[in-house]
């Protein structure tokens, strides 16, 4: 059975994550260790909060270059999509360089909040392992500020006031902007395609 590394970020929604796979009957470690990380046969980087305090932590426990060397599948979520990117105009910072393009504010108008917070329908833009036996136009649960926009990494979008890039790809990273613990039958879904794919 393959080995889970849920990298340790300090996010808040780590221990829905590891319920996640609980009900799966799989068991996943929560690390900072880079020997632990590299030998898993998938790896996760969850987040929520601040890009840089994100950074920061990560770059305190010298993980930035183990996770830009890692060559088994890699699943961003939430604020680990948008550490996988070039950068992020919250605070104007680096990450980690992986899959190319910056995360910008959610723009907010009357009837579209920022945070986006809630369910939002998701269209799938492209074919992909990760996204195997989910219906076209499934909601997943939302929580954030800043997206991606649409790109050419993009394996499927949301809308909030305006689309922007739900899941991505590149090589062997993928990642989903909502939270697939708390999506219900469609977050689950991706969850066993990620541990049962070669993505």
């Amino acid at each position: 059975m393959s080995k889970i590394a849920i990298i340790d970020g300090g996010g808040a929604n780590i221990a829905s994550l590891l319920f996640a796979f609980e009900r799966f009957g799989r068991d996943a470690e929560l690390t900072t260790d880079a020997a632990v990380i590299e030998s898993a046969d998938r790896v996760l980087l969850p987040g929520v909060g601040a890009a840089k305090d994100a950074m920061q932590r990560l770059a305190a426990a010298d993980l930035i270059d183990v996770i830009r060397a890692l060559k088994q599948p890699v699943l961003g979520i939430c604020l680990g999509m948008q550490l996988l990117l070039d950068g992020s105009e919250e605070e104007d910072v680096e990450c980690l360089g992986i899959i190319p393009g910056i995360a910008a504010r959610l723009p907010a108008t009357p009837s579209c909040p920022v945070p986006n917070m809630g369910w939002c329908r998701t269209t799938m833009t492209r074919d992909h392992s990760l996204l195997n036996d989910i219906k076209d136009g499934s909601y997943f649960y939302y929580l954030h500020s800043y997206a991606l926009p649409v790109s050419d990494y993009s394996l499927a979008t949301a809308e909030h006031a305006e689309q922007f890039s739900a899941v991505v790809g590149r090589d062997n990273f993928v990642a989903a902007q909502f939270h697939p613990e708390r999506s219900s039958a469609a977050g689950a879904q991706l969850l066993r395609n990620f541990l049962a794919e070669s993505v």
